[in-house]
């Protein structure tokens, strides 16, 4: 009986290893998976960041445009 229960433990050790070392290799690629991740989302807030500031030089030149044209109109 104890060689029974000796036996039943060598094999919950082992498959508790097993199951270790799966969660350690998931574990990695979830990290790995995270830090690409975070590195997209800085290139893409960075992208956004310049996208709003050419908006910003462009909607002021629009404008300007804008206020030339009705002040020549007004003159007109």
């Amino acid at each position: 009986m104890l060689e029974a229960s000796l036996n039943q433990l060598e094999q919950l050790v082992a498959d508790l290893m097993h199951k270790n070392a799966q969660l350690t290799e998931q574990n990695q690629q979830l990290d790995q998976a995270l830090a690409q991740a975070k590195e997209e989302n800085e290139t893409l807030q960075l992208s956004l960041m310049e996208q709003e500031e050419q908006n910003g030089a462009t909607a002021a030149r629009i404008q300007a445009l804008v206020e030339r044209a009705s002040a020549g109109a007004v003159s007109a």
